[in-house]
């Protein structure tokens, strides 16, 4: 049978990760010079504060192969096979470390770059796992994967730019402009990379912006939704129940782990439409 292996940066929640007996790497973060371990020893809620009140922004950490490695050995010595699934190798050297971890345990997993994060990357892994489960091949999730992939829409509506001045990406003295003037910036997933999607100002535009292009959205019958988000439960759960009345599909909400916690910022949001 297929087993599934990904990272933690893929914010499935752990209820789903016990269901479907998905193997999760952990990556790390350091914070004014100690580290964490994802899922490990910090949680989403401790990890917030702590940045919020960090220095510097915080440093995250590939796992090493060893760590793939030895997953994918327990899988294949229990005579399965591995499919692992990553963050975007265009955002983490995550993707590079399972190929190697492939290597060094003999070439039997079949290693996959979601061009992804968060749940629009943990919702890759879920649907290969319930495709496994339901008697797939290998080449039949590939195929499903890809598909999505290629579809779906990446949307990162980000409430504060503090995180993006931290880390070098903008000025301070942008930042500071940005903030008196209450610009919103809503940026977008492309082929693995982040992006530039629109400004807005004010609360109230912002989120008619968003609640737009869920409303814009065609997407195939079946699909999953997915949102994540830093200390905005309120706001997720609106956007849940938009998706909700307009689709009548799944939609999963889960709280957003450090790795990507980092670069959204506090009531940061990933929406995997």
């Amino acid at each position: 049978m297929i087993k599934l292996v990904t990272d933690s940066s893929c914010d499935l929640p752990e209820k789903l990760v016990k269901e479907y007996d998905i193997r999760v790497i952990p990556l790390s973060v350091e914070i004014d010079g100690k580290r964490y371990t994802e899922g490990k020893d910090i949680t989403p809620e401790e990890y917030w504060h702590r940045m919020q009140t960090a220095k510097a922004l915080p440093k995250t950490s590939q796992p090493p192969p060893a760590m793939f490695a030895d997953a994918f050995k327990e899988i294949i010595d229990e005579g399965n096979e591995p499919l692992c699934i990553t963050i975007s190798s265009k955002l983490s050297g995550t993707f590079q470390s399972a190929l190697v971890g492939n290597d060094m345990s003999g070439n039997k997993a079949v290693v996959f770059d979601s061009l992804a994060g968060s749940l629009s990357h943990g919702i890759q892994v879920l649907m290969a796992a319930r495709l496994a489960q339901s008697g797939k091949k290998m080449h039949e999730i590939l195929k499903a994967l890809e598909k999505y992939r290629e579809s779906v829409k990446i949307i990162i509506p980000l409430d504060t730019l503090e995180n993006i001045v931290k880390g070098g990406r903008l000025s301070r003295v942008q930042g500071t402009v940005a903030k008196l003037l209450n610009i919103k910036v809503i940026l977008q997933g492309v082929k693995g990379e982040v992006k530039m999607l629109k400004k807005v100002r004010g609360t109230k535009r912002f989120r008619e912006a968003i609640l737009e292009i869920i409303n814009n959205l065609t997407p195939e019958p079946g699909r999953i939704f997915g949102i994540t988000h830093v200390d905005n439960l309120k706001d997720a759960l609106f956007f849940k129940e938009a998706i909700e009345k307009r689709f009548k599909s799944e939609v999963i909400v889960n709280a957003m782990g450090p790795i990507m916690a980092t670069y959204a910022g506090l009531k940061g949001m990933i929406l995997a439409l």
